[in-house]
């Protein structure tokens, strides 16, 4: 299989955990704590299967971005990107890159959190 050349040129991207932000005594209060990044990312098609097999699970698809790839990243972390914030809805490692690479598939949110 062919491996594919990637060049990570479409923006910044910074991923973070939802934690608890509010000093200690005080009601909690979630909002975003940096836990990798910045990373370059390359721009993906969402897809139209994607689209509509996110559909059918009640997930809107607004993004999918390639980044270098990076342990710990889950589904229930939050991508920042230079328009917004994005809950990342699937990490996906694919095989055919030349350089080791996640795919993240994300839904914009409706309300930003906080950033420490």
């Amino acid at each position: 299989m062919k491996q594919q050349t990637q060049t990570f040129n479409d923006g910044v991207v910074n991923l973070y955990s939802v934690s608890n932000i509010a000093p200690s005594g005080s009601t909690p209060k979630k909002g975003l704590t940096l836990k990798v990044g910045p990373l370059r990312y390359q721009e993906r098609t969402v897809g139209i299967t994607r689209f509509w097999t996110g559909r059918q699970a009640q997930a809107r698809i607004d993004r999918l971005v390639r980044t270098a790839r990076t342990g710990g990243v889950t589904s229930r972390d939050v991508a920042v990107l230079a328009d917004g914030q994005y809950t990342i809805l699937q990490v996906q490692y694919p095989k055919d890159t030349d350089v080791p690479a996640m795919d993240l598939t994300l839904e914009r949110l409706e309300a930003a959190y906080d950033i420490t």
